[in-house]
């Protein structure tokens, strides 16, 4: 459905004014297919990108500075997160003796199942919609993405 239709609005300031909308638009239910998928894991999309940040790390530890310099939103309290998956006993918490200020962060084994089950269901999710676009157009969206970013 076009933009214009999804939020009902007719007329535009621009065309980079549309694509604007229609990107935080359409961020926003990505985001939405996400966290229904996530839902029967108990997790939300932040904790996921955590998780998924460690799955690529692992078996090595990771520091909460750099989960905060990988993680999507960078507006996520990486810290919080990080007790809420040691609470659910998905992840690790380690001091490091020589300096109190770092944590190490390591998955589970728990942790490694969830997130291994969580990305299945994901992509299962986000398939159908994917598989709307060919991977030529898929390549052209990453490479304006880009360009927009100044990448």
């Amino acid at each position: 459905m076009k933009i214009e239709q999804e939020i009902q609005q007719p007329h535009f300031k621009s065309e980079h004014h549309k694509a604007h909308i229609n990107i935080l638009f359409t961020a926003a239910w990505l985001t939405q297919q996400v966290t229904q998928a996530l839902k029967e894991y108990g997790i939300s999309t932040q904790q996921f990108n955590i998780l998924r940040i460690l799955k690529g790390q692992y078996p090595n530890a990771v520091t909460v500075k750099l989960l905060r310099k990988r993680m999507i939103d960078k507006m996520s309290n990486a810290s919080r997160l990080v007790e809420k998956l040691r609470q659910k006993e998905l992840v690790e918490r380690t001091e490091c003796p020589k300096d109190r200020r770092r944590v190490d962060i390591v998955l589970t084994d728990k942790g490694m199942s969830l997130v291994n089950s969580a990305t299945d269901a994901v992509n299962e999710q986000l398939k159908q919609y994917m598989e709307s676009i060919s991977i030529e157009e898929a390549q052209i969206i990453n490479e304006l993405l880009d360009k927009m970013r100044g990448t």
